[in-house]
Protein backbone atom coordinates (compact mmCIF):
# COMPACT_ATOMS: atom_id res chain seq x y z
CA UNK A 1 0.00 0.00 0.00
CA UNK A 2 1.29 3.47 -0.89
CA UNK A 3 1.92 6.04 1.85
CA UNK A 4 1.56 9.80 1.92
CA UNK A 5 5.35 10.04 1.54
CA UNK A 6 5.12 7.95 -1.65
CA UNK A 7 2.49 10.32 -3.04
CA UNK A 8 4.62 13.38 -2.31
CA UNK A 9 7.68 11.68 -3.81
CA UNK A 10 5.72 10.98 -7.00
CA UNK A 11 5.16 14.71 -7.37
CA UNK A 12 8.86 15.55 -7.24
CA UNK A 13 9.94 17.20 -10.45
CA UNK A 14 6.44 18.51 -11.19
CA UNK A 15 5.75 22.23 -11.07
CA UNK A 16 2.65 24.36 -10.85
CA UNK A 17 1.99 27.75 -12.44
CA UNK A 18 4.89 30.12 -11.82
CA UNK A 19 7.38 27.31 -11.34
CA UNK A 20 6.66 26.41 -7.71
CA UNK A 21 7.12 22.69 -6.84
CA UNK A 22 3.77 20.95 -7.05
CA UNK A 23 4.38 18.94 -3.88
CA UNK A 24 4.26 22.22 -1.96
CA UNK A 25 0.69 22.83 -3.18
CA UNK A 26 -0.67 19.61 -1.68
CA UNK A 27 -3.33 20.50 0.87
CA UNK A 28 -4.59 17.01 1.63
CA UNK A 29 -3.88 13.32 1.00
CA UNK A 30 -6.47 10.66 1.68
CA UNK A 31 -5.52 7.01 1.03
CA UNK A 32 -8.10 4.24 0.98
CA UNK A 33 -6.57 0.92 0.02
CA UNK A 34 -5.18 1.31 -3.50
CA UNK A 35 -7.07 4.56 -4.08
CA UNK A 36 -5.49 7.97 -3.59
CA UNK A 37 -7.40 11.22 -3.18
CA UNK A 38 -5.16 14.28 -3.31
CA UNK A 39 -6.10 17.96 -3.19
CA UNK A 40 -3.99 20.78 -4.58
CA UNK A 41 -4.46 24.35 -3.37
CA UNK A 42 -3.97 26.95 -6.06
CA UNK A 43 -4.93 30.42 -7.19
CA UNK A 44 -8.50 30.28 -8.63
CA UNK A 45 -7.59 33.00 -11.14
CA UNK A 46 -5.18 30.56 -12.81
CA UNK A 47 -7.69 27.77 -13.40
CA UNK A 48 -6.44 26.75 -16.84
CA UNK A 49 -2.81 26.50 -15.77
CA UNK A 50 -3.69 24.59 -12.62
CA UNK A 51 -5.81 22.15 -14.61
CA UNK A 52 -2.71 21.18 -16.60
CA UNK A 53 -0.77 20.70 -13.36
CA UNK A 54 -3.62 18.67 -11.86
CA UNK A 55 -3.61 16.28 -14.81
CA UNK A 56 0.16 15.81 -14.61
CA UNK A 57 -0.08 15.12 -10.87
CA UNK A 58 -2.82 12.57 -11.37
CA UNK A 59 -0.81 10.70 -13.99
CA UNK A 60 2.26 10.65 -11.74
CA UNK A 61 0.31 9.38 -8.74
CA UNK A 62 -1.38 6.66 -10.82
CA UNK A 63 2.10 5.42 -11.78
CA UNK A 64 3.06 5.04 -8.11
CA UNK A 65 3.43 1.42 -6.92
CA UNK A 66 0.48 0.48 -4.74
CA UNK A 67 -1.88 3.00 -6.35
CA UNK A 68 -4.55 1.71 -8.75
CA UNK A 69 -6.81 4.75 -8.86
CA UNK A 70 -6.06 8.40 -8.27
CA UNK A 71 -8.28 11.45 -8.05
CA UNK A 72 -6.58 14.82 -7.81
CA UNK A 73 -8.77 17.84 -7.11
CA UNK A 74 -8.16 21.58 -7.12
CA UNK A 75 -9.11 23.81 -4.21
CA UNK A 76 -8.71 27.45 -3.33
CA UNK A 77 -8.15 26.83 0.38
CA UNK A 78 -5.06 29.03 0.45
CA UNK A 79 -3.42 31.46 -1.93
CA UNK A 80 -0.80 30.03 -4.22
CA UNK A 81 2.84 30.98 -3.78
CA UNK A 82 4.15 34.15 -5.49
CA UNK A 83 5.09 33.47 -9.06
CA UNK A 84 8.74 32.66 -9.75
CA UNK A 85 10.53 32.28 -13.08
CA UNK A 86 9.61 29.00 -14.71
CA UNK A 87 12.41 26.40 -14.56
CA UNK A 88 14.09 25.24 -17.71
CA UNK A 89 12.89 21.97 -19.15
CA UNK A 90 15.05 19.13 -17.91
CA UNK A 91 14.99 15.43 -17.23
CA UNK A 92 14.15 14.44 -13.66
CA UNK A 93 15.29 11.46 -11.67
CA UNK A 94 11.82 9.94 -11.49
CA UNK A 95 11.07 10.35 -15.17
CA UNK A 96 8.04 12.62 -14.70
CA UNK A 97 7.65 15.58 -17.05
CA UNK A 98 6.56 18.81 -15.39
CA UNK A 99 3.18 20.30 -16.27
CA UNK A 100 3.03 22.95 -19.00
CA UNK A 101 0.33 25.58 -18.62
CA UNK A 102 -1.74 26.54 -21.67
CA UNK A 103 -0.70 29.79 -23.31
CA UNK A 104 -2.58 33.06 -22.83
CA UNK A 105 -6.13 32.82 -24.07
CA UNK A 106 -6.00 29.04 -24.36
CA UNK A 107 -9.35 27.29 -24.10
CA UNK A 108 -9.72 24.22 -21.84
CA UNK A 109 -10.51 21.07 -23.87
CA UNK A 110 -13.93 20.83 -22.22
CA UNK A 111 -14.94 24.20 -23.65
CA UNK A 112 -14.02 23.09 -27.15
CA UNK A 113 -15.80 19.76 -27.35
CA UNK A 114 -17.71 19.13 -24.14
CA UNK A 115 -17.03 16.03 -22.04
CA UNK A 116 -16.17 13.17 -24.43
CA UNK A 117 -17.47 10.50 -22.03
CA UNK A 118 -20.96 12.06 -22.28
CA UNK A 119 -21.12 12.51 -26.03
CA UNK A 120 -22.93 9.21 -26.63
CA UNK A 121 -25.69 9.95 -24.10
CA UNK A 122 -28.98 11.19 -25.58
CA UNK A 123 -30.52 12.71 -22.47
CA UNK A 124 -29.05 13.73 -19.10
CA UNK A 125 -31.58 14.16 -16.29
CA UNK A 126 -30.96 15.76 -12.90
CA UNK A 127 -33.10 14.59 -9.99
CA UNK A 128 -32.93 17.29 -7.34
CA UNK A 129 -34.49 18.60 -4.16
CA UNK A 130 -34.12 21.75 -2.13
CA UNK A 131 -33.55 19.80 1.08
CA UNK A 132 -32.53 16.35 2.25
CA UNK A 133 -34.78 13.59 3.51
CA UNK A 134 -37.50 13.89 0.87
CA UNK A 135 -36.72 10.60 -0.93
CA UNK A 136 -34.73 12.00 -3.84
CA UNK A 137 -32.31 9.05 -4.08
CA UNK A 138 -35.13 6.50 -3.92
CA UNK A 139 -36.88 8.43 -6.68
CA UNK A 140 -33.67 8.57 -8.77
CA UNK A 141 -33.07 4.83 -8.46
CA UNK A 142 -36.62 3.87 -9.37
CA UNK A 143 -36.81 6.43 -12.19
CA UNK A 144 -33.66 4.93 -13.71
CA UNK A 145 -35.12 1.44 -13.41
CA UNK A 146 -38.41 2.65 -14.84
CA UNK A 147 -36.70 4.09 -17.91
CA UNK A 148 -34.73 0.85 -18.34
CA UNK A 149 -37.98 -1.13 -18.11
CA UNK A 150 -39.16 0.75 -21.21
CA UNK A 151 -36.22 -0.46 -23.24
CA UNK A 152 -33.84 2.42 -22.69
CA UNK A 153 -30.12 2.05 -21.98
CA UNK A 154 -29.71 3.89 -18.68
CA UNK A 155 -26.91 5.10 -16.43
CA UNK A 156 -27.19 6.44 -12.89
CA UNK A 157 -24.65 8.83 -11.34
CA UNK A 158 -24.74 9.31 -7.58
CA UNK A 159 -23.53 12.92 -7.29
CA UNK A 160 -24.04 13.14 -3.53
CA UNK A 161 -20.37 12.88 -2.55
CA UNK A 162 -20.95 13.47 1.17
CA UNK A 163 -23.82 10.99 1.50
CA UNK A 164 -23.81 8.49 -1.39
CA UNK A 165 -26.90 6.26 -1.36
CA UNK A 166 -26.69 4.10 -4.48
CA UNK A 167 -24.34 1.41 -3.10
CA UNK A 168 -26.88 0.64 -0.35
CA UNK A 169 -29.98 1.10 -2.52
CA UNK A 170 -28.70 -1.40 -5.09
CA UNK A 171 -26.81 -3.67 -2.69
CA UNK A 172 -23.52 -3.11 -4.55
CA UNK A 173 -20.25 -3.62 -2.70
CA UNK A 174 -17.74 -4.12 -5.52
CA UNK A 175 -15.12 -1.67 -6.72
CA UNK A 176 -15.04 -0.23 -10.25
CA UNK A 177 -12.34 -1.60 -12.55
CA UNK A 178 -10.17 0.58 -14.74
CA UNK A 179 -10.66 -0.17 -18.43
CA UNK A 180 -8.89 1.84 -21.10
CA UNK A 181 -7.97 4.57 -18.64
CA UNK A 182 -11.56 5.02 -17.43
CA UNK A 183 -13.59 3.61 -14.55
CA UNK A 184 -16.10 0.97 -15.56
CA UNK A 185 -19.44 1.57 -13.79
CA UNK A 186 -21.03 -1.23 -11.82
CA UNK A 187 -24.35 -2.65 -13.03
CA UNK A 188 -27.62 -3.68 -11.41
CA UNK A 189 -30.87 -4.57 -13.19
CA UNK A 190 -29.22 -3.52 -16.45
CA UNK A 191 -28.47 0.03 -15.21
CA UNK A 192 -24.88 1.35 -15.17
CA UNK A 193 -24.13 2.96 -11.81
CA UNK A 194 -21.28 5.10 -10.50
CA UNK A 195 -20.95 6.50 -6.98
CA UNK A 196 -18.23 7.88 -4.74
CA UNK A 197 -19.46 5.19 -2.35
CA UNK A 198 -17.79 2.61 -4.62
CA UNK A 199 -14.40 4.29 -4.26
CA UNK A 200 -14.22 4.76 -0.48
CA UNK A 201 -15.32 2.65 2.45
CA UNK A 202 -18.82 3.28 3.79
CA UNK A 203 -17.52 4.59 7.12
CA UNK A 204 -14.91 6.96 5.67
CA UNK A 205 -16.15 10.58 5.79
CA UNK A 206 -15.46 12.82 2.80
CA UNK A 207 -14.07 15.86 4.61
CA UNK A 208 -13.78 18.00 1.48
CA UNK A 209 -14.42 21.62 0.68
CA UNK A 210 -16.73 22.64 -2.15
CA UNK A 211 -14.09 22.99 -4.90
CA UNK A 212 -12.78 19.49 -4.18
CA UNK A 213 -16.28 18.04 -4.44
CA UNK A 214 -16.91 19.87 -7.71
CA UNK A 215 -13.68 18.51 -9.16
CA UNK A 216 -14.58 14.97 -8.08
CA UNK A 217 -17.98 15.30 -9.79
CA UNK A 218 -16.30 16.52 -12.98
CA UNK A 219 -14.08 13.45 -12.94
CA UNK A 220 -16.95 11.06 -12.30
CA UNK A 221 -18.68 12.55 -15.31
CA UNK A 222 -15.66 12.58 -17.59
CA UNK A 223 -13.56 9.62 -16.45
CA UNK A 224 -16.26 6.94 -16.38
CA UNK A 225 -16.87 4.65 -19.36
CA UNK A 226 -20.59 5.36 -19.71
CA UNK A 227 -20.74 4.25 -23.34
CA UNK A 228 -23.90 4.68 -25.38
CA UNK A 229 -26.93 5.52 -23.24
CA UNK A 230 -30.42 6.79 -23.87
CA UNK A 231 -30.47 8.47 -20.47
CA UNK A 232 -28.12 9.29 -17.63
CA UNK A 233 -29.97 10.02 -14.38
CA UNK A 234 -27.97 12.16 -11.93
CA UNK A 235 -28.96 11.87 -8.29
CA UNK A 236 -28.05 15.36 -7.08
CA UNK A 237 -27.14 16.24 -3.50
CA UNK A 238 -29.74 18.32 -1.67
CA UNK A 239 -29.60 22.09 -1.92
CA UNK A 240 -28.42 24.57 -4.55
CA UNK A 241 -24.65 24.67 -4.06
CA UNK A 242 -21.35 23.87 -5.77
CA UNK A 243 -22.28 20.48 -7.21
CA UNK A 244 -25.48 21.76 -8.77
CA UNK A 245 -23.64 24.67 -10.38
CA UNK A 246 -20.82 22.42 -11.60
CA UNK A 247 -23.25 20.07 -13.31
CA UNK A 248 -25.39 22.87 -14.70
CA UNK A 249 -22.30 24.55 -16.21
CA UNK A 250 -20.57 21.47 -17.58
CA UNK A 251 -23.43 19.24 -18.67
CA UNK A 252 -26.13 19.87 -21.31
CA UNK A 253 -29.01 18.86 -19.06
CA UNK A 254 -32.10 17.70 -20.89
CA UNK A 255 -34.12 18.53 -17.81
CA UNK A 256 -34.57 18.35 -14.06
CA UNK A 257 -37.04 16.44 -11.91
CA UNK A 258 -37.71 18.14 -8.56
CA UNK A 259 -38.68 15.95 -5.60
CA UNK A 260 -40.56 17.40 -2.63
CA UNK A 261 -42.76 16.30 0.22
CA UNK A 262 -46.08 18.13 0.72
CA UNK A 263 -45.31 20.18 3.85
CA UNK A 264 -44.59 23.89 3.56
CA UNK A 265 -40.96 23.68 4.73
CA UNK A 266 -40.02 21.25 1.97
CA UNK A 267 -41.98 23.17 -0.65
CA UNK A 268 -40.07 26.39 0.11
CA UNK A 269 -36.80 24.61 -0.66
CA UNK A 270 -38.28 22.88 -3.71
CA UNK A 271 -39.21 26.28 -5.14
CA UNK A 272 -35.58 27.35 -4.69
CA UNK A 273 -34.43 24.27 -6.61
CA UNK A 274 -36.81 25.09 -9.47
CA UNK A 275 -35.57 28.69 -9.55
CA UNK A 276 -31.94 27.58 -9.64
CA UNK A 277 -32.43 25.35 -12.69
CA UNK A 278 -34.43 28.08 -14.40
CA UNK A 279 -31.58 30.55 -13.83
CA UNK A 280 -29.09 28.21 -15.52
CA UNK A 281 -31.63 27.63 -18.32
CA UNK A 282 -32.10 23.92 -17.64
CA UNK A 283 -35.62 22.71 -18.52
CA UNK A 284 -37.84 21.64 -15.62
CA UNK A 285 -39.39 18.29 -16.54
CA UNK A 286 -41.65 18.52 -13.53
CA UNK A 287 -42.25 18.10 -9.81
CA UNK A 288 -43.11 14.88 -8.00
CA UNK A 289 -44.72 14.84 -4.55
CA UNK A 290 -43.09 12.10 -2.50
CA UNK A 291 -44.55 10.73 0.76
CA UNK A 292 -47.79 12.24 -0.47
CA UNK A 293 -49.95 9.92 1.63
CA UNK A 294 -49.77 6.77 3.74
CA UNK A 295 -51.88 3.67 3.15
CA UNK A 296 -52.18 1.48 6.23
CA UNK A 297 -51.11 -2.07 5.30
CA UNK A 298 -53.61 -3.47 7.81
CA UNK A 299 -56.83 -1.54 7.30
CA UNK A 300 -56.17 0.16 3.97
CA UNK A 301 -56.98 3.57 5.44
CA UNK A 302 -55.32 6.61 3.92
CA UNK A 303 -53.54 9.20 6.08
CA UNK A 304 -52.00 12.38 4.72
CA UNK A 305 -49.22 12.63 7.29
CA UNK A 306 -47.34 15.51 5.67
CA UNK A 307 -50.43 17.24 4.27
CA UNK A 308 -51.27 16.70 0.62
CA UNK A 309 -51.33 18.47 -2.72
CA UNK A 310 -48.78 21.17 -1.92
CA UNK A 311 -46.37 20.13 -4.68
CA UNK A 312 -49.15 20.05 -7.28
CA UNK A 313 -50.26 23.53 -6.25
CA UNK A 314 -46.73 24.94 -6.36
CA UNK A 315 -46.04 23.32 -9.75
CA UNK A 316 -49.15 25.00 -11.16
CA UNK A 317 -48.12 28.33 -9.62
CA UNK A 318 -44.63 28.08 -11.13
CA UNK A 319 -45.89 26.91 -14.50
CA UNK A 320 -44.04 23.57 -14.51
CA UNK A 321 -45.51 20.07 -15.00
CA UNK A 322 -46.71 18.03 -12.04
CA UNK A 323 -45.50 14.45 -12.52
CA UNK A 324 -47.48 12.65 -9.84
CA UNK A 325 -47.61 11.43 -6.25
CA UNK A 326 -45.60 8.71 -4.55
CA UNK A 327 -46.87 7.23 -1.28
CA UNK A 328 -45.12 6.77 2.04
CA UNK A 329 -45.14 2.98 1.82
CA UNK A 330 -43.44 0.28 3.86
CA UNK A 331 -42.73 -1.87 0.79
CA UNK A 332 -40.78 0.94 -0.87
CA UNK A 333 -38.74 1.31 2.29
CA UNK A 334 -38.17 -2.44 2.71
CA UNK A 335 -37.03 -3.04 -0.86
CA UNK A 336 -34.71 -0.03 -0.75
CA UNK A 337 -33.13 -1.15 2.52
CA UNK A 338 -32.70 -4.64 1.07
CA UNK A 339 -30.70 -3.32 -1.90
CA UNK A 340 -33.44 -3.97 -4.47
CA UNK A 341 -35.49 -0.86 -5.36
CA UNK A 342 -39.16 -1.65 -5.77
CA UNK A 343 -39.23 -1.26 -9.57
CA UNK A 344 -36.50 -3.88 -9.86
CA UNK A 345 -37.68 -6.17 -7.06
CA UNK A 346 -41.45 -6.08 -7.65
CA UNK A 347 -42.13 -4.47 -11.03
CA UNK A 348 -45.79 -5.58 -11.04
CA UNK A 349 -46.62 -4.09 -7.64
CA UNK A 350 -48.79 -0.96 -7.25
CA UNK A 351 -45.83 0.75 -5.59
CA UNK A 352 -43.65 0.16 -8.67
CA UNK A 353 -46.46 1.41 -10.91
CA UNK A 354 -46.02 4.91 -9.43
CA UNK A 355 -42.42 5.10 -10.64
CA UNK A 356 -43.11 3.36 -13.94
CA UNK A 357 -45.73 6.01 -14.62
CA UNK A 358 -43.22 8.72 -13.65
CA UNK A 359 -40.64 7.23 -16.03
CA UNK A 360 -43.18 7.09 -18.86
CA UNK A 361 -44.00 10.79 -18.40
CA UNK A 362 -40.34 11.77 -18.28
CA UNK A 363 -39.57 9.69 -21.39
CA UNK A 364 -42.39 11.37 -23.30
CA UNK A 365 -41.29 14.84 -22.22
CA UNK A 366 -37.70 14.17 -23.27
CA UNK A 367 -38.65 12.78 -26.66
CA UNK A 368 -40.96 15.69 -27.51
CA UNK A 369 -38.92 18.66 -26.28
CA UNK A 370 -36.39 20.60 -28.28
CA UNK A 371 -32.77 19.68 -27.71
CA UNK A 372 -30.62 22.00 -25.64
CA UNK A 373 -27.16 23.07 -26.73
CA UNK A 374 -24.22 22.59 -24.38
CA UNK A 375 -23.72 25.63 -22.13
CA UNK A 376 -20.78 27.96 -22.49
CA UNK A 377 -18.41 27.93 -19.54
CA UNK A 378 -16.71 31.14 -18.54
CA UNK A 379 -13.67 30.77 -16.30
CA UNK A 380 -12.51 33.70 -14.21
Amino acid sequence: MATEADILKALEGLYGPGGAPLAGAVSGVNLSGAKAFVSLAGDPSQTQAWEAARGAAERAIKATPGVEQAIVTLTAERASRPEAPAPRAQAHAHGHAHAHAPGPGATPPQQKAGIPALEKIRFIIAVASGKGGVGKSTTSANLALGLAAQGWRVGLLDADVYGPSMPRLFGLTGKPKVEGGKLAPLEAYGVKIMSMGFLVDENVPMVWRGPMVSQAISQMLGEVAWGELDALVIDMPPGTGDVQLTIAQQVPLAGAVIVSTPQDLALIDARRAVSMFQKVEAPILGVIENMSYFLCPHCGGRSEIFAHGGARHDAEQMGVPFLGEAPLDIKIRQTSDAGSPVVGAEPDSPQAAVYLNLAAKVKTLLETQKTRAAPKIVVG
